[in-house]
Formats: C-alpha cells, structure tokens, sequence
C-alpha cells in the first residue's frame, strides 16, 4: 500500500492516527506498583506520551537489516513503500519514493525502530562519522547474550566498535543496588551509535 503526500506519510511517521486517550485500551498494561527496573515504578495514572518509535534515514536498508533483524533481533511487522512530499519529512525531493520498515522488540506498541530509505531519487549520504557531538543519536538495547550479539555484529558491513563488551557499573536510583550491565559499543552502518548491552542480576 502507498500512502500519498504529506497527510499519508505524517500519518505513517507517527505510528498511529488515533488519540491517545481512545486507544489506551488496547496497549498493554503494566500494574501500577510493579517495579520495571530498580528504582523505577509504573506512574500511578498514564502519562499523555508513549516514545513509539525512533526512525532512521539509512543508506542500505537491507544492510541496517542485517545489523537490526539478523544480529539484534527485532522482528519486521511493516515493509512497504512510501511517497514521500518532502514536507512533512524534510528530506527527499517531493515525490520522491522511498522503503519504510518498522522493527519491534517485546513490546508491541513502544520501542520499535524505523529504517527509510530513499530509492528513487536516492538521497547523497554524507561522511560517516568517527567522533559524536550535539544533535548525534545514541540507542541503548537491552538483549538476552550480549557477547554473541555484540561478536555477530561484527561481520555486518558498515558496523564499527568503539568498545568490546565490558561490564559497566551505574549508580543506583535513590540508594537502590548499583546497575550492573554488560555491553558493546558500535556505530550502526549508518553512523548511529548503538549500546548493545545486558542487565546483570
């Protein structure tokens, strides 16, 4: 299916044309005093906001996907094409066509990641960058064998380490037990910064 202009793909970019208030319902709860990680509990009411997703303009989708779907394992529930204004998303030339694929994890109404890719015209990819500064992007994920993960990711084209998998020790949240993790550090092949780690009991 292609959606049209800027209405279609504002529609597509946000995940979900409906109010917030009316789909409630039909989002996965959490008990309101259930702990979801040290020091954090579920607010007593809903908030107005979920962060659905982070989409990323990619230079080789099926190489993102061979990072995102293979290595990570997120699953794809979405894979279309898309025509886009060059509007609403200030990217691309207006009526530009371009492949949009949502990922998501466990969840399946937040923390998905979206990968869009002009095809036709493509849009010129500007140098890959080594150094981070204001305005740059780090994702942080939480997996299951962070070591194999992070040892697969390697052979994915385009990625590269910054760091090897080491543990990490965080502060806990109002004298709770520090936050032990796990985790890599690389750019994606796109030049976002990923941190691939895994939560220590």
């Amino acid at each position: 299916m292609k959606y049209q202009g800027i209405a279609g793909l504002a529609v597509l970019l946000a995940g979900c044309s409906v109010n917030i208030d009316d789909a409630a319902d039909e989002r996965p709860q959490t008990a309101n005093s259930r702990p979801v990680a040290a020091g954090v509990t579920s607010p007593e009411q809903r908030l107005p906001t979920d962060v659905r997703r982070t989409t990323i303009i990619v230079r080789d989708i099926e190489k993102s996907l061979a990072l995102y779907r293979d290595v990570i394992g997120l699953e794809i529930n979405y894979d279309t094409e898309v025509t886009t204004s060059g509007v609403a998303l200030p990217a691309g030339e207006p009526g530009a066509r371009a492949r949009l694929v949502l990922l998501n994890a466990n969840d399946p109404w937040v923390g998905w990641i979206g990968l869009m890719e002009w095809v036709d015209p493509a849009i010129p990819a500007d140098d890959y960058p080594t150094r981070m500064g204001p305005g740059d992007v780090v994702i942080v994920l939480n997996t299951d064998d962070v070591e194999t993960r992070c040892e697969a990711a390697k052979s994915v084209p385009g990625v590269t380490f910054t760091a090897e998998p080491r543990l990490q020790v965080y502060p806990g949240r109002d004298g709770a037990e520090d936050i032990r993790v796990v985790g890599c550090n690389f750019f994606d092949p796109d030049g976002i910064l990923i941190e691939l780690n895994q939560i220590l009991e």
